[in-house]
């Protein structure tokens, strides 16, 4: 699954577009333009969708990895304890989308795990899509925003299953958690060589449809009016991601004998030579607004004083993003959205071509949900890339007007130490920590509560861990460590009990108790105030910093 890096800024290879030449885009193919995720798909995830499946994705090379011969393999390893790794593979852009009249499809050639009978027990290939509206809140909106199976198998049945998912669940109009689905189709030789796994989302044909196909034959269909026009609509006409992965154990495989056993075998790999996605017809879309401002602006200002800039307020793709004297200017003005984007005259803050190593430059580019347009605020100041794992840098730090930014290796210093105008912190259902009755008191609880941009919810990332508002800090209760212990508001002291560290699952955690910001029993309601309590990740201790 080599390519070369024009093909993974989005040109699928030549060898497989010839016989396309004048009929569709190419749009993506190759590794290079895939994301790898590492997380445990039972332990979190909307509790609307859960699988059921029982391995840890990671990030390990163990998991994934390429075979020198231009493939790509997910391979699950059970351990010594019985403990079960696997890999998840997702395309970091995630507006592909069929235009109006015209149509997408998603295509890969795949072999399934070459493995079968009680050894294969609990084994689960896929290959399938989410809409973008996924991403962003971890998958809460499902089956809304559409799940499109391209290829799935289970226990080693040499099988294809095919299904949209959309609507509600549990049932609604496609009959969810099953999904429209085409049932167990035979898939002859498909785990001891390669095939072809298409579909086809077509809308220029009335009704619309999606169309599933096993090395070029078209297998099973989904009519647009075989659900009312508001689901379908709202499960297919916008972008997609695709999503490659092996898991382990869950509904699916239970539902044809189970697994996994003490008899299923480790190791055996799902084998990836391409995947790609085409566009054919329509019009083609502007390019998306940037993201809803639901964080702060203003100026983001760096060593020296110096605000980041857009350099001679250009809004042209890949104009340079540098520092600069601070001067009011809208080339100055950035907005910190809820999706990790950052954003000023329309475009967003971006890695140039995605990269990922020390020195990739940093440029204005159209917003695009890609992961070189994420960045997660720290609480030492930085600003860090989940892509690249690196931190917006100021090279050599270097205050001179007109000093290109670049990522970085974290580390912390001066020349990576970023503040953002006061903003919300969000939280469940899109809730802001917020200061009751915006009472400057020492001991004011600190509460979830609706987001209203009140100088409550104004909240200033410091650079020593602390988190301000209303010129306090979020603070401990009593310096207090057990579960449980409330947060209020405090004069800022410098003690343990204000110190916050943000984390890369999103959760901001009190290094003195060693625990995590909380919003109690998941109770939304506006008043709860939070809480510390033992690290999970789950969506009541993830925050978005502003």
């Amino acid at each position: 699954m080599t390519v070369n890096p024009t093909q993974a800024a989005g040109e699928a290879p030549g060898r497989r577009t010839g016989r396309r030449t004048g009929r569709r885009r190419p749009l993506l193919a190759g590794a290079a333009a895939l994301t790898l995720l590492a997380a445990s798909m039972a332990a979190g995830g909307a509790p609307n969708w859960g699988t059921g499946e029982i391995e840890t994705m990671t990030s390990s090379t163990a998991n994934v990895f390429q075979d020198g011969q231009g493939h790509l393999l997910i391979r699950p390893i059970r351990d010594g304890a019985g403990n079960w790794t696997s890999g998840r593979m997702e395309t970091q852009r995630t507006d592909f989308a069929a235009p109006a009249g015209g149509k997408l499809r998603f295509e890969a050639s795949l072999q399934q795990p070459n493995v079968s009978g009680a050894a294969a027990a609990g084994y689960w290939p896929a290959f399938w899509s989410l809409g973008a509206a996924a991403r962003p809140v971890g998958a809460t909106n499902w089956p809304s925003i559409g799940e499109i199976d391209v290829m799935e198998d289970i226990n080693g049945l040499s099988s294809e299953f095919a299904t949209l998912h959309c609507g509600v669940a549990p049932g609604g109009p496609c009959n969810e958690f099953t999904g429209l689905g085409s049932g167990q189709r035979p898939c002859g030789g498909c785990q001891t060589g390669f095939h072809t796994y298409a579909m086809e989302l077509d809308r220029s044909v009335s009704p619309e449809q999606i169309r599933w196909y096993l090395d070029g034959n078209n297998f099973f269909t989904v009519f647009a009016n075989q659900v009312d026009a508001t689901t379908w609509n709202n499960a297919t006409h916008h972008g997609f991601f695709m999503i490659l992965n092996v898991a382990i154990g869950g509904s699916f495989p239970a539902a044809f004998g189970g697994g996994p056993t003490a008899a299923t075998q480790s190791g055996v790999p799902m084998i990836v030579d391409y995947v790609a996605a085409y566009t054919q017809g329509g019009a083609p879309p502007p390019p998306p607004p940037p993201p809803s401002g639901s964080g702060a602006t203003g100026p983001i200002t760096g060593i020296g004083g110096k605000c980041v800039d857009v350099r001679a307020a250009n809004t042209a793709n890949g104009t340079p993003v540098q520092l600069y004297d601070c001067n009011g200017t809208n080339a100055q003005q950035w907005t910190v959205a809820s999706d990790g984007s950052i954003h000023a005259l329309g475009k967003c803050l971006d890695v140039t071509f995605s990269g990922t190593g020390n020195g990739t430059l940093i440029q204005l580019w159209d917003c695009n949900g890609s992961g070189a347009q994420v960045w997660r605020p720290q609480t030492n100041g930085t600003l860090v890339n989940p892509q690249s794992g690196r931190c917006l840098d100021d090279p050599g730090s270097n205050t001179a007007n007109g000093t290109q930014l670049q990522i970085w290796d974290c580390f912390g210093g001066t020349n990576q130490q970023w503040h953002l105008p006061p903003g919300p912190i969000t939280g469940i259902a899109g809730k802001c920590v917020d200061v009751r009755a915006a009472n400057t008191a020492n001991g004011t609880p600190v509460q979830l509560y609706d987001c209203n941009g009140t100088n409550a919810q104004r909240w200033t990332v410091g650079t020593d861990g602390t988190l301000r508002a209303l010129s306090k800090c979020l603070d401990v209760s009593g310096g207090g460590t057990t579960n449980g212990t409330l947060v209020q508001l405090w004069d800022c002291n410098g003690t343990g009990a204000q110190v916050w560290r943000a984390q890369t699952n999103r959760t901001l955690l009190n290094p003195q108790s060693g625990r995590c910001l909380d919003d109690p029993a998941s109770n939304t309601a506006s008043g709860t105030q939070l809480i510390i309590w033992d690290c999970n990740g789950a969506t009541n201790q993830q925050w978005s910093l502003s």
